[in-house]
């Protein structure tokens, strides 16, 4: 093939290439399709013959130096229907002219490290492996509805704009990886709704700028590796794993929210909700999102050992109305979240939540939660006693003006430490609990003061005891003298002037000791009050 001169024709062109010389130089469409849809779709088992191929080498030829475009009009590479033979390599080059590629076939892997592109489009195209570590572009990439059997590659790549890949079928690489997008920053949104991966989804490290929305897709692992994989991962606004709207005809994507919801909150006429679903571990650990991470009916499907880590996060909302997981855990341990908006059905039994340090600051139920749900929630995080979630717990409530569902909280909590004591602790607490519910009821402990008041009362007045100072004493009150062993400290005048004998002695020492045991616990109760918030 003989070198060109500006406008001129190399050598050595098929058909099908010099028809792709002259749409580049015109920046128009160069259409090979059949018009058959059946003949068309690129990812069926029909070959296409040399009539609608060009070679690998030729498209990178028109991409690196082509021909300058005709007058009055802007260069561009757009093809429709076309296959591409060999392997397009475009390592380390820099490509100006616009590219659109739509319906495509590649016969080999795509090569695009340390590239420079101003916008790459790849729609509906059928490519073995696509190879773009440190990949740069101006604009967007867009790869939606694209089919690709051993992964994507897209280490470090910096998206100038929206990197698009809806509806993107992805398979393993050797690793078991489907897309790679370690340290990857995409500087406005990651549209990544109702895609298919069968492999690990990794962006450890990967900063989006806007919005990364994963609704409605479809992750699920290989042997030895995580569904998602996100450590790091750094969010400006929102992570949607939420449903998606599909039509029902065509299984396409629909509108997605606000304009998806029909009036009455359910899908638009004529579509369908497909729900987010992972089969197989997700970690979003030391994630920093900057507005929410919805979990909107998500379906985790986790094996025994498996785990969704949510570990460390920090975001203003977190949005857990998923499906319940049946098996694996949920860890939430060292989260921050402002608000927590959750639904009880959501949250796995015991054993199946961790939640040590997880720090909350408002609670919004999402449905009905009572507070017997909400210890239950609790209980499940904490196969041993820990006092920090009971805590955290109460304090919401209270800064919520919930202080009764506080105390509930906080005895809830003493009697799960009461389990962890030796037998007398335990004795002593189960003592406690009936009769003042530790402190957190005091008006019980008023009304057993009342009950042994009038009961000391009513005994004491069968009985007559004798002065231990001769005439020096005051007239005997039974009344007054049980209320003065019952009450400490105060001295109503009556206690230390009479003596007792036989079984009188034994129900005088029970009413001090009751009084001592009851009056503390009010005094605990009345300080608790005193120190809330």
């Amino acid at each position: 093939m003989t070198e060109p001169h500006d406008g001129e024709i190399p050598d050595g062109l098929s058909a099908a290439e010099l028809g792709m010389w002259q749409s580049f130089r015109n920046g128009t469409t160069y259409d090979l399709r059949s018009h058959d849809p059946v003949r068309d779709d690129p990812f069926a088992p029909h070959g296409w013959g040399p009539e609608r191929s060009v070679g690998a080498r030729t498209v990178a030829r028109l991409l690196l130096s082509g021909p300058p475009a005709r007058p009055g009009r802007v260069a561009a590479l757009k093809l429709r229907g076309v296959r591409i033979t060999g392997k397009l390599d475009l390592a380390g080059g820099r490509v100006s002219p616009y590219v659109e590629l739509t319906g495509c076939r590649f016969e080999q892997e795509v090569v695009l490290p340390e590239c420079h592109f101003t916008t790459l489009r790849m729609v509906g195209c059928a490519v073995p492996r696509l190879d773009a570590a440190r990949l740069h572009t101006e604009g967007d990439l867009h790869l939606p509805r694209c089919r690709i059997e051993r992964g994507i590659r897209l280490t470090d790549a910096q998206i100038g704009t929206d990197l698009l890949i809806n509806q993107l079928r992805v398979g393993p690489d050797r690793r078991g990886r489907a897309f790679v997008g370690d340290g990857m920053s995409v500087a406005q949104d990651l549209q990544a709704e109702m895609i298919e991966t069968l492999g690990e989804l990794s962006l450890r490290g990967a900063k989006v700028g806007g919005s990364l929305s994963l609704r409605g897709s479809r992750l699920r692992a290989t042997d030895g590796r995580r569904a998602l994989n996100a450590p790091q991962l750094s969010v400006e606004r929102t992570l949607y794993m939420t449903e998606a709207w599909v039509s029902i005809d065509t299984g396409n994507q629909g509108t997605t929210p606000p304009f998806g919801v029909a009036r009455g909150g359910g899908p638009a006429r004529g579509t369908r909700a497909q729900v987010f679903e992972c089969r197989g571990a997700v970690r979003l650990d030391d994630g920093r999102f900057g507005d929410a991470v919805d979990l909107h009916k998500a379906r985790f499907v986790l094996a025994d050992r498996e785990e969704l880590s949510l570990r460390r996060i920090v975001t203003p909302e977190l949005r857990f109305n998923a499906e319940r997981p049946r098996e694996g855990r949920v860890v939430l341990n060292g989260a921050k979240v402002v608000t927590l908006i959750d639904v009880s059905s959501s949250w796995p039994g015991p054993g199946g939540l961790a939640m040590g340090g997880f720090v909350y600051e408002n609670l919004v139920p999402y449905g009905h939660f009572p507070l017997s749900r909400r210890l239950e929630w609790v209980l499940a995080a904490t196969p041993e006693y820990v006092p920090e979630p009971y805590e955290r717990l109460a304090a919401v409530l209270r800064s919520c003006g919930e202080d009764a569902d506080a105390r509930e909280v906080l005895l809830a909590k003493q009697r799960r430490r009461r389990e962890t004591l030796p037998p007398a602790g335990r004795i002593w607490g189960y003592l406690q609990d009936w009769t003042v519910a530790y402190g957190y009821r005091p008006g019980r402990a008023l009304v057993w003061m009342a009950v042994l008041w009038a009961a000391g009362a009513v005994a004491f007045s069968q009985y007559r005891p004798e002065s231990i100072k001769g005439d020096e004493h005051p007239q005997w009150n039974p009344a007054l003298y049980a209320l003065d062993l019952l009450v400490p400290v105060i001295n109503l005048g009556q206690d230390g002037y009479w003596l007792l004998e036989g079984g009188w002695q034994w129900t005088a020492a029970a009413l001090v000791l009751v009084g001592w045991i009851l009056a503390t616990t009010v005094a605990a109760g009345a300080s608790r009050l005193l120190r809330r918030g």
